[in-house]
């Protein structure tokens, strides 16, 4: 929860609101990490007290563009609910609608072109357990082939069924996606995994043979990192909406 207090608009329930909020911050605090990709890529979100609706940011804005009330509410089918100011790319909704309808779970579905994620996608061997990061996605992790621009219902069914219920996925050639049960937890997977990806590149950046973790100590290591399976980041989301206060509140208006 944010530390200030920004007025809630007339006709939104305090669910959808509160979604606003974290859902804007998320977008701010990638374009502060400089995960964004100028008006491209996507972060979605369910919205719990109406189902089949999300939320999804306009298109023609910037990551630190975004705020809560501007963020425009769809349906599964990149549908306008209610009025809006933006336009929203359809095409783009795409992979967040099939992953939506597949996973119920996801409350949020976060697909960016991190420039770690790209790399580490085109390589034939994907990620590996290099890190203590890394061991967050061990043996949890998908794999989605490039097939081009634009996403076909085929492959919809494709990547959803590669993406299977693993929290996150390396789409090759192209980008990275996370679903978390929070805007929260998406978030904290996502950052773990851009740095997994970014330590995996500065390892292979001199030569010498790379050090991995026995098999057993990667499985029991994943275990200790999942605790008690509850979402994550749980303390991680009020310490970065208290920087997200600090440098511009503009985001949860």
């Amino acid at each position: 929860m944010s530390t200030l207090s920004a007025p809630r608009p007339a006709g939104i329930s305090v669910a959808e609101w509160q979604i606003r909020r974290d859902l804007a911050a998320c977008y701010r605090l990638c374009a502060l990490n400089r995960w964004d990709d100028l008006i491209y890529t996507h972060i979605s979100a369910a919205l719990p007290d109406q189902s089949g609706h999300f939320l999804l940011n306009p298109f023609g804005l910037r990551f630190d563009e975004v705020c809560a009330s501007n963020l425009v509410k769809i349906d599964l089918q990149g549908n306008i609910i209610g009025d809006a100011t933006h336009a929203i790319n359809v095409s783009g909704f795409a992979i967040h609608a099939a992953v939506h309808a597949a996973r119920p779970d996801a409350l949020c579905v976060m697909h960016l072109h991190n420039l770690h994620a790209i790399a580490v996608s085109a390589q034939a061997h994907g990620l590996l357990p290099l890190s203590q990061h890394a061991l967050r996605f061990h043996e949890q992790i998908a794999y989605h082939e490039y097939e081009g621009l634009a996403l076909t219902p085929a492959e919809q069914r494709r990547l959803t069924e590669r993406l299977g219920n693993f929290p996150a996925m390396l789409l090759r050639n192209h980008g990275s996606l996370t679903c978390g049960r929070t805007i929260a937890e998406a978030w904290v997977l996502m950052d773990t995994l851009d740095k997994a990806c970014a330590i995996q590149l500065l390892a292979q950046a001199r030569p010498g043979e790379l050090i991995q973790p026995a098999a057993e100590v990667c499985r029991r290591t994943h275990l200790q990192l999942l605790g008690d399976g509850s979402p994550e980041g749980v303390l991680e989301w009020p310490a970065l909406l208290r920087k997200l206060d600090a440098i511009d509140p503009a985001y949860q208006y």
